[in-house]
């Protein structure tokens, strides 16, 4: 009798519940999965824990996302015709229908977005590429402006005027999800976080509330991303920098600043003082010597939807850090030897391996500029991190790099370098460098079938300790030891660390190693 009285059954209403929840949620996050679980039922296809890209066959499609696509399509026909008939409709109900609407609309021309924005012509200016946005105001048209309906109804429904903000929300997440699926490899949980991360600080975690309001606003935070060298921190740099909104003029068929440079990386322990000085704000002739004329710098270049990315920032001198956070809390700037005030209007990413707080400590790093920097944060996962959570990781990752450094000889490499891995090193190998080792790693086996890795001078004690910690490889009888050991070494005084860990004295003096104390103390000499 529901169905009589009103738009929607109860099992309409319950499926499309889910798919307006699996249309908001961030989709590298397990919300998703249970998002689709709850719209397909007994239907959904259950599989990985995480959605990451399958290295072996990346052109599979997605069995759930297809199997809502089919389910979502008659049912949005269907509801489009009840309400232009008459049916009445309640607040929640057409809100729930705006939102089948436009996830069915990002579904039905996600493939004409990939191939806009990374097919054959994607680099071309060319408006034509972006024609199929007149098929998709047609759609748009048909499924929200309906017939017969008092002039309330639409109150509740998107207006025509959103559409070219959508489309442009459309492309957008598009070009992000892609960009991380395709780029963060691995199934492990650390991965997985990795992705869910740098989705949230595209996007926030509230994809409603950044479609209303933040997409214009995001250049306002700043990011940071830490992590040990090797892991990827400029790939997540990049992968936040080309994944900004674009608006969208639906006159000329374009997208504002599509095709320009929106990516503007500084290696900051790569340059002198001046010359990091320099190539952010730019300088006028004769401010120092060679500065034959005056030139622009990253932040002035930057257009509103561009990025400068500061990578080793640990490394930036006091004096400049004094500089960076004026244009953090002004967005102003002035170039080196001039008066005339510049202004930022693009995002800032900045990265580091170094630990900020310490360097606060020591008085290297700006505890005022920390806190402008750590509003929004993303720590990258070592690789030892992965392949602890999931050993399979490391065979995934050498299929991607196989792939990028051999072509076609891939299949038939990747067995040799596994089993040369596996051979010569052996599962509890650390890869010291991380992910950048490990293509080295693959380069040399490819061309010498041998791979000698650089034994860096022995890590402080202390230091192997974290890594055991971080990288989980450590028992929980070991991990006591390991602590009491330390704690130890630092007071001198069973009692004391008794105190301190709340167990007993007999215990402490049980666990603590004698070798890793006669190393904790030879380091402190």
């Amino acid at each position: 009798m529901d169905v009589l009285r009103n738009l929607l059954s109860t099992q309409e209403r319950g499926f499309l519940q889910a798919v307006s929840e699996l249309a908001y949620c961030n989709p590298f996050l397990t919300e998703r999965t249970e998002r689709e679980r709850a719209a397909l039922g007994r239907e959904f296809v259950e599989g990985e824990p995480v959605w990451s890209q399958p290295v072996d066959d990346p052109e599979t499609p997605r069995a759930n996302v297809v199997r809502i696509f089919e389910r979502l399509e008659p049912l949005i026909h269907q509801l489009r015709d009840r309400l232009s008939s008459g049916r009445p409709a309640s607040e929640q109900e057409l809100a729930l229908y705006s939102d089948g609407v436009v996830h069915w609309l990002y579904l039905r021309y996600y493939r004409r977005f990939l191939a806009a924005t990374f097919g054959p012509d994607a680099a071309s200016h060319d408006p034509a590429k972006w024609r199929f946005y007149r098929d998709f105001l047609v759609d748009w048209e048909r499924l929200f402006h309906l017939d017969n309906r008092p002039a309330g109804i639409h109150s509740y429904l998107l207006a025509r005027d959103a559409c070219p903000h959508v489309f442009a929300c459309f492309r957008q997440i598009q070009c992000a999800f892609e960009r991380i699926f395709l780029d963060v490899i691995g199934n492990s949980l650390p991965a997985a976080r990795l992705r869910g991360a740098i989705w949230q600080s595209i996007f926030t975690h509230d994809l409603r509330r950044y479609q209303r309001t933040l997409y214009g606003r995001m250049a306002d935070f700043v990011t940071l991303i830490t992590g040990p060298s090797g892991t990827g921190k400029e790939l997540v740099a990049r992968a936040i920098a080309q994944s900004r909104y674009l608006p969208f003029d639906e006159q000329k068929l374009t997208f504002a600043d599509d095709g320009a440079v929106l990516f503007f990386p500084i290696n900051i322990s790569a340059l002198s003082p001046a010359l990091v000085e320099s190539e952010l704000f730019g300088h006028r002739r004769g401010s120092f010597t060679g500065a034959i004329g005056d030139r622009k710098g990253w932040l002035e270049t930057c257009p509103a939807a561009g990025s400068v990315f500061l990578d080793e920032l640990g490394d930036l001198d006091p004096l400049i850090q004094v500089k960076l956070l004026r244009v953090i809390e002004t967005r102003s700037f002035h170039p080196v030897g001039g008066s005339a005030v510049r202004q930022f209007q693009g995002k800032l990413i900045a990265a580091t391996n170094r630990n900020l707080e310490a360097g606060i400590q020591n008085g290297s790093f700006r505890e005022d500029l920390y806190y402008r920097l750590c509003s929004d944060q993303i720590a990258t996962p070592s690789l030892a991190e992965q392949l602890s959570d999931s050993p399979g990781v490391l065979r995934e990752l050498v299929v991607y790099m196989a792939k990028r450094v051999a072509g076609q000889e891939a299949e038939e490499f990747v067995p040799e370098v596994i089993e040369w891995i596996e051979h010569n090193l052996g599962a509890a190998y650390a890869w010291p460098g991380n992910y950048r080792e490990l293509e080295q790693c693959v380069r040399n086996v490819l061309i010498r079938r041998d791979y000698r890795p650089v034994r860096a001078a022995a890590r402080a004690p202390a230091d192997r300790c974290v890594e055991e910690f971080r990288a989980c490889s450590l028992t929980a009888d070991e991990m006591l030891s390991r602590y009491c050991t330390l704690s130890y070494s630092k007071t001198g005084n069973y009692e004391e660390v008794a105190r301190r860990l709340q167990i007993d004295r007999r215990t402490v003096k049980s666990k603590v190693d004698a070798e890793l104390l006669k190393q904790l103390q030879a380091e402190r000499k």
